[in-house]
Order: C-alpha cells, then structure tokens, then sequence
C-alpha cells in the first residue's frame, strides 16, 4: 500500500536583529537539506536572504520566515512576514516597473535576484490587526526537479 507523506511547513519568529537574516538562511539550508531538496538551497538562500534582509531594513519589528511545501514534493515556498504593510515596488500588481539599479549602486539589486531564483512571486497585504498582526506576506515559489 502506498503512502502519501503529508506536506510539510516551519515557521520561525524571529527578532529585530542583525543577526536574524543569517539565522534564517541556516534555517533553510537545514529544512531543504532534512527534506532532500539539497540541490535547490543556493537558490531558495538567495531569496530567504532578500526577504528577510528587506524585513530587517524596512521595518521596526519582528519579523516571521515561513518556508511551505506546495502541492508536489519538490515546490515549496519561501515568505516572510513583517509589520510594514507598505508593498516594495517590485511585488505591486499595479504593473509598476522595477528599473535595474546603477552598475555601481551598493543597494537595490535584490528584487532582481530573488525573480531571478523564483518561479512566481507575490504579496499578501494584512491589514487587520488582531490575529495576523497586520503587516504583509512576501513570498517567493520555487521547484527543484532533480535528486536531493
């Protein structure tokens, strides 16, 4: 008889901390690796670092990684949560444009990097306090189809 494994998903909170975006991307290193999807960590550590470095710098409080099976055993979802509501430009569906940033520009290249690494991207907007606390969901879609 064959059995069908249940999806799989972590969460971890974490604080307002220089140090929490590292934090993150070990967190995803070792659940990809725990779950077989070693191939697929370089890319999904981009994008968990973007997120989670967007978070640290645009907001003033905790922040929450989520990293969520979808559908087959090799797709999962990398989001992070964070108590600004306001949506960087890139994520916005009002189809604004994301200009490359200056060849010698120290800063903006990460919503380049992290649709570059993903399948699909998007947003979801919280805008009632209470249980979800408000603030927005950033979230990135990725598959790896080889062998862990």
């Amino acid at each position: 008889m064959a059995t069908v494994s249940p999806a799989w998903h972590y969460t971890l909170q974490l604080p307002r901390d220089p140090r929490s975006p590292g934090i993150g991307r070990a967190t995803v290193r070792t659940v990809l690796a725990a779950r077989g999807l070693a191939g697929a960590i370089p890319a999904a550590e981009l994008v968990a670092s973007e997120l989670l470095t967007n978070a640290h710098q645009h907001t003033k409080g905790p922040y929450t990684l989520r990293i969520v099976q979808i559908g087959e055993p090799d797709r999962f979802r990398v989001a992070v949560w964070d108590t600004d509501p306001r949506v960087p430009v890139g994520f916005r569906v009002d189809g604004a444009s994301v200009d490359a940033p200056p060849a010698d520009g120290e800063c903006g290249r990460g919503l380049h990097l992290v649709r570059a690494c993903a399948d699909s991207l998007g947003v979801s907007v919280l805008r009632e306090l209470g249980a979800s606390k408000g603030g927005k969901l950033l979230w990135a879609e990725c598959q790896w189809g080889g062998l862990g």
